[in-house]
Protein backbone atom coordinates (compact mmCIF):
# COMPACT_ATOMS: atom_id res chain seq x y z
CA UNK A 1 0.00 0.00 0.00
CA UNK A 2 1.21 3.51 -0.93
CA UNK A 3 0.19 4.78 2.55
CA UNK A 4 1.91 1.95 4.42
CA UNK A 5 4.67 3.37 7.04
CA UNK A 6 8.52 2.87 6.58
CA UNK A 7 11.04 2.42 9.06
CA UNK A 8 13.77 4.51 8.78
CA UNK A 9 16.37 2.69 11.72
CA UNK A 10 19.19 1.34 10.74
CA UNK A 11 18.20 -1.00 8.27
CA UNK A 12 16.60 1.86 6.75
CA UNK A 13 13.52 2.38 4.06
CA UNK A 14 11.81 -0.78 5.03
CA UNK A 15 8.27 -1.49 5.76
CA UNK A 16 7.07 -1.87 8.93
CA UNK A 17 5.15 -4.19 9.09
CA UNK A 18 8.68 -6.28 7.73
CA UNK A 19 10.57 -4.97 10.48
CA UNK A 20 8.57 -6.33 12.90
CA UNK A 21 8.47 -9.47 11.52
CA UNK A 22 12.60 -9.25 11.40
CA UNK A 23 12.24 -8.26 15.31
CA UNK A 24 9.93 -10.95 16.34
CA UNK A 25 12.23 -13.57 14.19
CA UNK A 26 15.49 -12.23 15.86
CA UNK A 27 13.90 -12.79 19.59
CA UNK A 28 12.70 -16.36 18.27
CA UNK A 29 16.09 -17.36 17.44
CA UNK A 30 17.92 -15.80 20.79
CA UNK A 31 14.79 -18.00 22.84
CA UNK A 32 16.17 -21.13 20.60
CA UNK A 33 19.42 -20.32 21.08
CA UNK A 34 18.86 -20.01 24.95
CA UNK A 35 16.94 -23.40 25.23
CA UNK A 36 19.51 -25.63 22.93
CA UNK A 37 22.26 -24.45 25.12
CA UNK A 38 19.75 -25.41 28.61
CA UNK A 39 19.16 -28.69 26.95
CA UNK A 40 22.73 -29.36 26.02
CA UNK A 41 25.57 -29.05 28.89
CA UNK A 42 28.10 -30.52 26.91
CA UNK A 43 28.22 -27.61 24.51
CA UNK A 44 28.03 -25.09 27.13
CA UNK A 45 30.89 -26.37 28.44
CA UNK A 46 32.99 -26.46 25.29
CA UNK A 47 31.48 -23.12 24.46
CA UNK A 48 33.55 -21.44 27.99
CA UNK A 49 36.04 -24.00 27.40
CA UNK A 50 36.94 -22.28 23.46
CA UNK A 51 36.12 -18.87 25.16
CA UNK A 52 38.57 -19.20 28.01
CA UNK A 53 41.19 -20.44 25.36
CA UNK A 54 40.81 -18.10 23.32
CA UNK A 55 41.17 -15.37 26.42
CA UNK A 56 44.23 -16.98 27.54
CA UNK A 57 45.84 -17.03 23.98
CA UNK A 58 45.37 -13.40 23.77
CA UNK A 59 46.42 -12.55 27.27
CA UNK A 60 49.74 -15.02 26.49
CA UNK A 61 50.26 -12.95 23.38
CA UNK A 62 49.65 -9.50 25.39
CA UNK A 63 52.16 -10.80 27.91
CA UNK A 64 54.91 -12.07 25.47
CA UNK A 65 54.63 -9.00 22.90
CA UNK A 66 54.64 -6.57 26.25
CA UNK A 67 58.06 -7.99 27.17
CA UNK A 68 59.51 -8.53 23.79
CA UNK A 69 59.15 -5.07 22.77
CA UNK A 70 60.38 -3.48 26.51
CA UNK A 71 63.66 -4.89 25.97
CA UNK A 72 64.66 -2.58 23.30
CA UNK A 73 62.65 0.14 24.90
CA UNK A 74 64.36 0.15 27.89
CA UNK A 75 67.73 -0.46 26.18
CA UNK A 76 68.07 2.37 23.64
CA UNK A 77 71.07 2.27 21.77
CA UNK A 78 72.85 4.89 19.60
CA UNK A 79 75.12 2.71 18.11
CA UNK A 80 73.64 -0.05 15.89
CA UNK A 81 73.75 -2.02 12.59
CA UNK A 82 72.62 -0.92 9.42
CA UNK A 83 70.13 -3.90 7.75
CA UNK A 84 73.96 -4.32 5.48
CA UNK A 85 75.86 -5.23 8.92
CA UNK A 86 77.46 -1.85 8.78
CA UNK A 87 78.09 -0.05 12.20
CA UNK A 88 76.63 2.88 12.35
CA UNK A 89 78.04 5.53 14.81
CA UNK A 90 77.15 8.66 14.08
CA UNK A 91 75.78 9.71 17.09
CA UNK A 92 78.06 8.64 19.60
CA UNK A 93 80.71 10.12 17.49
CA UNK A 94 78.80 13.44 17.61
CA UNK A 95 78.56 13.74 21.11
CA UNK A 96 82.38 12.68 21.44
CA UNK A 97 83.01 15.63 18.60
CA UNK A 98 81.09 18.25 20.88
CA UNK A 99 82.64 17.28 24.02
CA UNK A 100 86.09 17.50 22.58
CA UNK A 101 85.88 20.73 20.32
CA UNK A 102 83.27 23.04 22.30
CA UNK A 103 83.92 25.57 24.94
CA UNK A 104 82.83 23.87 28.91
CA UNK A 105 80.41 26.44 29.15
CA UNK A 106 78.72 26.13 26.03
CA UNK A 107 74.83 25.55 25.17
CA UNK A 108 73.56 23.58 22.71
CA UNK A 109 70.05 24.03 21.05
CA UNK A 110 67.97 20.46 20.21
CA UNK A 111 65.03 18.97 20.15
CA UNK A 112 64.32 17.56 23.39
CA UNK A 113 64.20 14.09 22.41
CA UNK A 114 68.36 14.28 22.75
CA UNK A 115 68.55 16.23 25.53
CA UNK A 116 69.78 13.43 28.11
CA UNK A 117 72.37 12.21 25.76
CA UNK A 118 73.63 15.71 24.71
CA UNK A 119 73.72 16.37 28.62
CA UNK A 120 75.38 12.52 29.26
CA UNK A 121 77.73 11.91 26.71
CA UNK A 122 78.90 15.44 25.74
CA UNK A 123 79.05 16.68 28.93
CA UNK A 124 77.56 19.88 27.34
CA UNK A 125 74.42 22.15 29.16
CA UNK A 126 71.20 21.76 26.86
CA UNK A 127 67.90 23.99 26.17
CA UNK A 128 65.65 21.11 26.89
CA UNK A 129 65.51 17.36 28.01
CA UNK A 130 63.01 14.25 28.24
CA UNK A 131 62.14 15.89 32.05
CA UNK A 132 61.25 19.69 30.86
CA UNK A 133 57.41 19.72 31.41
CA UNK A 134 57.21 23.16 30.83
CA UNK A 135 55.10 23.20 27.95
CA UNK A 136 55.30 26.77 26.98
CA UNK A 137 60.18 26.23 27.08
CA UNK A 138 59.29 23.29 24.51
CA UNK A 139 56.74 25.28 22.38
CA UNK A 140 59.64 28.18 22.62
CA UNK A 141 62.13 25.51 22.02
CA UNK A 142 60.10 24.30 18.59
CA UNK A 143 59.51 28.21 17.41
CA UNK A 144 63.53 27.98 17.72
CA UNK A 145 63.46 25.66 14.91
CA UNK A 146 60.58 25.88 12.90
CA UNK A 147 60.99 29.93 11.56
CA UNK A 148 62.29 31.37 8.86
CA UNK A 149 65.61 30.86 9.29
CA UNK A 150 66.93 34.98 10.07
CA UNK A 151 63.55 35.61 12.52
CA UNK A 152 64.94 32.12 14.57
CA UNK A 153 68.43 33.50 14.68
CA UNK A 154 66.93 36.56 17.02
CA UNK A 155 65.91 34.18 19.21
CA UNK A 156 68.75 31.43 19.29
CA UNK A 157 71.46 34.56 19.96
CA UNK A 158 69.87 34.52 23.86
CA UNK A 159 69.31 31.06 24.31
CA UNK A 160 72.08 28.87 22.84
CA UNK A 161 75.63 28.70 20.96
CA UNK A 162 75.19 25.83 19.00
CA UNK A 163 72.24 24.46 17.38
CA UNK A 164 72.43 20.54 16.50
CA UNK A 165 69.53 18.66 14.58
CA UNK A 166 69.25 14.71 13.30
CA UNK A 167 68.86 14.36 9.64
CA UNK A 168 69.03 11.98 6.62
CA UNK A 169 65.67 11.23 6.93
CA UNK A 170 63.81 8.26 8.71
CA UNK A 171 62.88 9.79 12.11
CA UNK A 172 64.84 12.86 11.97
CA UNK A 173 64.19 16.15 12.94
CA UNK A 174 62.25 17.10 9.28
CA UNK A 175 60.09 14.09 9.71
CA UNK A 176 59.49 15.64 13.40
CA UNK A 177 59.17 19.18 12.56
CA UNK A 178 55.53 19.27 11.59
CA UNK A 179 54.89 17.94 15.31
CA UNK A 180 57.24 21.15 16.50
CA UNK A 181 55.30 23.34 14.34
CA UNK A 182 52.27 22.24 16.15
CA UNK A 183 53.76 22.45 19.79
CA UNK A 184 55.03 25.99 18.67
CA UNK A 185 51.68 27.07 17.58
CA UNK A 186 49.78 26.10 20.45
CA UNK A 187 51.62 29.06 22.59
CA UNK A 188 52.81 31.06 19.85
CA UNK A 189 49.65 31.54 17.29
CA UNK A 190 51.61 33.84 14.68
CA UNK A 191 53.84 30.67 14.11
CA UNK A 192 51.21 29.14 11.96
CA UNK A 193 47.98 32.31 11.73
CA UNK A 194 44.67 31.33 12.16
CA UNK A 195 45.80 27.14 11.70
CA UNK A 196 46.15 25.61 15.26
CA UNK A 197 47.40 22.38 13.18
CA UNK A 198 49.48 24.07 11.18
CA UNK A 199 48.27 22.03 7.97
CA UNK A 200 50.70 24.55 5.65
CA UNK A 201 53.92 23.12 7.29
CA UNK A 202 54.11 19.61 5.73
CA UNK A 203 55.50 18.14 2.69
CA UNK A 204 53.33 18.57 -0.38
CA UNK A 205 51.75 15.43 -2.38
CA UNK A 206 54.88 16.00 -4.69
CA UNK A 207 57.12 14.99 -1.97
CA UNK A 208 58.39 18.80 -1.64
CA UNK A 209 58.64 20.82 1.52
CA UNK A 210 56.15 23.90 1.89
CA UNK A 211 56.81 27.22 1.44
CA UNK A 212 56.92 27.47 5.48
CA UNK A 213 58.48 24.17 6.07
CA UNK A 214 61.15 25.20 3.48
CA UNK A 215 61.72 28.46 4.87
CA UNK A 216 62.28 26.99 8.71
CA UNK A 217 65.57 26.69 10.12
CA UNK A 218 65.13 23.06 10.67
CA UNK A 219 65.35 22.66 6.67
CA UNK A 220 68.03 25.02 6.08
CA UNK A 221 70.17 23.24 8.56
CA UNK A 222 69.39 19.73 7.79
CA UNK A 223 69.71 20.05 4.03
CA UNK A 224 72.92 22.96 3.93
CA UNK A 225 74.60 22.03 0.91
CA UNK A 226 73.39 18.68 0.71
CA UNK A 227 72.67 19.83 -3.18
CA UNK A 228 74.50 22.65 -5.50
CA UNK A 229 72.14 25.67 -5.53
CA UNK A 230 72.04 25.55 -9.51
CA UNK A 231 69.98 21.59 -8.77
CA UNK A 232 67.91 23.63 -5.78
CA UNK A 233 70.04 23.36 -2.85
CA UNK A 234 69.61 24.84 0.27
CA UNK A 235 72.87 26.68 1.79
CA UNK A 236 72.30 28.62 5.39
CA UNK A 237 73.20 31.61 5.57
CA UNK A 238 76.66 32.12 7.29
CA UNK A 239 76.32 35.47 8.99
CA UNK A 240 74.20 33.82 10.75
CA UNK A 241 74.92 29.80 11.19
CA UNK A 242 78.37 28.07 10.83
CA UNK A 243 78.23 24.78 9.98
CA UNK A 244 80.94 23.09 12.31
CA UNK A 245 80.10 18.97 12.21
CA UNK A 246 78.43 16.99 9.96
CA UNK A 247 78.87 13.14 11.14
CA UNK A 248 79.75 10.59 8.37
CA UNK A 249 76.49 9.47 7.20
CA UNK A 250 75.00 13.03 7.33
CA UNK A 251 72.80 12.01 10.60
CA UNK A 252 73.92 14.70 12.41
CA UNK A 253 74.46 17.79 12.29
CA UNK A 254 76.16 20.77 14.29
CA UNK A 255 76.07 24.26 13.51
CA UNK A 256 77.81 27.49 15.82
CA UNK A 257 75.33 30.59 16.39
CA UNK A 258 76.96 33.44 14.80
CA UNK A 259 76.88 36.96 16.57
CA UNK A 260 76.10 35.70 19.43
CA UNK A 261 75.21 38.06 22.28
CA UNK A 262 77.54 37.71 24.91
CA UNK A 263 75.07 39.86 27.61
CA UNK A 264 72.26 37.37 27.54
CA UNK A 265 74.95 34.73 27.83
CA UNK A 266 76.61 36.27 31.08
CA UNK A 267 73.15 37.25 32.41
CA UNK A 268 71.94 33.56 32.34
CA UNK A 269 75.72 32.20 34.10
CA UNK A 270 75.42 34.76 36.68
CA UNK A 271 74.40 32.56 40.06
CA UNK A 272 72.34 36.18 41.27
CA UNK A 273 70.12 35.65 38.48
CA UNK A 274 69.18 32.09 39.52
CA UNK A 275 65.54 31.58 41.11
CA UNK A 276 66.71 28.72 43.43
CA UNK A 277 64.34 27.04 46.11
CA UNK A 278 67.17 27.30 48.60
CA UNK A 279 70.60 29.45 48.87
CA UNK A 280 73.11 26.26 46.94
CA UNK A 281 70.37 24.52 46.20
CA UNK A 282 70.90 22.28 42.61
CA UNK A 283 66.94 23.36 41.97
CA UNK A 284 66.57 26.13 40.05
CA UNK A 285 64.04 27.58 37.76
CA UNK A 286 65.00 28.53 34.84
CA UNK A 287 64.66 32.24 33.21
CA UNK A 288 64.99 33.86 29.97
CA UNK A 289 67.90 36.65 29.69
CA UNK A 290 65.76 40.57 29.81
CA UNK A 291 66.51 41.07 25.94
CA UNK A 292 64.68 37.83 25.80
CA UNK A 293 61.56 39.21 27.71
CA UNK A 294 60.13 41.03 24.25
CA UNK A 295 60.01 37.77 22.47
CA UNK A 296 58.11 35.66 24.52
CA UNK A 297 56.01 38.83 25.62
CA UNK A 298 53.03 37.59 22.83
CA UNK A 299 52.82 33.87 23.95
CA UNK A 300 49.54 32.48 25.39
CA UNK A 301 50.08 29.88 28.03
CA UNK A 302 49.06 26.57 27.26
CA UNK A 303 46.01 24.79 28.72
CA UNK A 304 44.83 21.37 27.78
CA UNK A 305 41.19 20.82 26.20
CA UNK A 306 40.87 18.78 29.49
CA UNK A 307 42.77 20.09 32.37
CA UNK A 308 42.52 18.46 35.58
CA UNK A 309 43.70 20.79 37.59
CA UNK A 310 41.01 23.70 37.41
CA UNK A 311 37.92 23.47 38.79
Amino acid sequence: STSSKTYQGPLGGLPEEFSESLAEAGKDLAETAKAFLRETPNVRVAATTLLGMVLYYMASEFWFYSHRIAVPMSSPVIVYADKHGEIVDDYRETYGWIRNNTPEDARIMAWWDYGYQINGLANRTTIADGNTWNHEHIATLGRCLVSPEEEAHGLLRHLADYVLVWAGGGGDDIAKSPHMARIASSVYRQVCPDDPKCTTFKFNEDGEPSEAMSASLLWKLSQHKLQPLEEGGVVANPSLFSEVYTSKRGLVRVFRVENLSVESKEWVADPANRKCDAPGSWYCQGQYPPAFAEIIRDRQAFKQLEDFNSK
